[in-house]
């Protein structure tokens, strides 16, 4: 269920596998994507599930209608139903609440300074990833005190450069905004490599403590991969403070 947890100093990050669930195939088991086709009632008892399993109560976590775009909502809140902001990138200085991006190949980022009392968490896509949503986040993290170089950063499961293969003009356009995802899969075509580059912009930004998952979900059958499989779940990744560290 939770294939990967991370605890900095009051800080906590989490990654999801695809198991543990209640969901049928094609989302088996752990789906916790609301908008892919899955039954309503399943997804709310993953995501129960999931969160018990983090400690958290649903309530505190805080889902987004990702757009693959750059737009950074600021999170005060609880969130009631329906009210999910249309954005890639959520930001909070409440502790407890739980932000939470929804990936199935794009690369989910996680970020916090538990000594400003800052979390966010960022959806970075192919376009999200050119657009600047990685560093957008930072930045609006920066405007509510936090320091770049007290941001830890987990990056999750996500499709890798070896096998993101892209059209050559595709790989160009978007080399041309970040250079270091300019990739070629591991049988010689042009590629992206998503991570790379979102690690390049946080690095670029000042953050230096990142976290990066060894997971291809695109070669991983503990994950779910949009690319290898088109009809399929979501996975989370979840970062929240403990109210105690404010």
């Amino acid at each position: 269920m939770i294939g990967q947890r991370i605890e900095r100093d009051g800080a906590h990050f989490a990654f999801t596998d695809r198991w543990g669930g209640v969901s049928s195939e094609p989302y088996g088991e752990l789906n916790l994507g609301g908008a892919v086709g899955d039954d309503a009632a399943a997804v709310r008892r993953n995501r129960a599930l999931a969160a018990g399993s983090l400690g958290l109560d649903p309530a505190d976590v805080v889902w987004m209608n990702q757009v693959h775009g750059r737009e950074v909502a600021e999170i005060t809140g609880r969130q009631r139903d329906g009210e999910a902001p249309r954005v890639d990138a959520v930001v909070t200085t409440r502790p407890g609440l739980a932000l939470a991006v929804l990936t199935a190949d794009c690369t989910p980022v996680l970020l916090a300074d538990p000594v400003a009392g800052v979390a966010a968490a960022a959806h970075a896509g192919r376009p999200g990833l050119a657009a600047g949503v990685v560093p957008a986040a930072v930045e609006a993290m920066v405007r509510l005190g936090a320091r770049p170089e007290r941001i830890t950063a987990a990056t999750g499961p996500t499709v890798c450069g070896r096998c993101y293969e892209v059209p050559e003009a595709m790989r160009a356009e978007v080399a041309a905004a970040v250079p270091a995802a300019h990739a070629t899969t591991g049988w010689g075509t042009p590629a992206l490599d998503v991570p790379g580059g979102v690690h390049a912009q946080l690095a670029e930004a000042g953050v230096t403590d990142l976290l990066r998952s060894p997971v291809c979900t695109l070669e991983s059958a503990d994950h779910f991969s949009y690319r290898r499989d088109q009809r399929t779940g979501r996975l989370a990744g979840y970062v929240w403070l403990d109210p105690q560290e404010r």
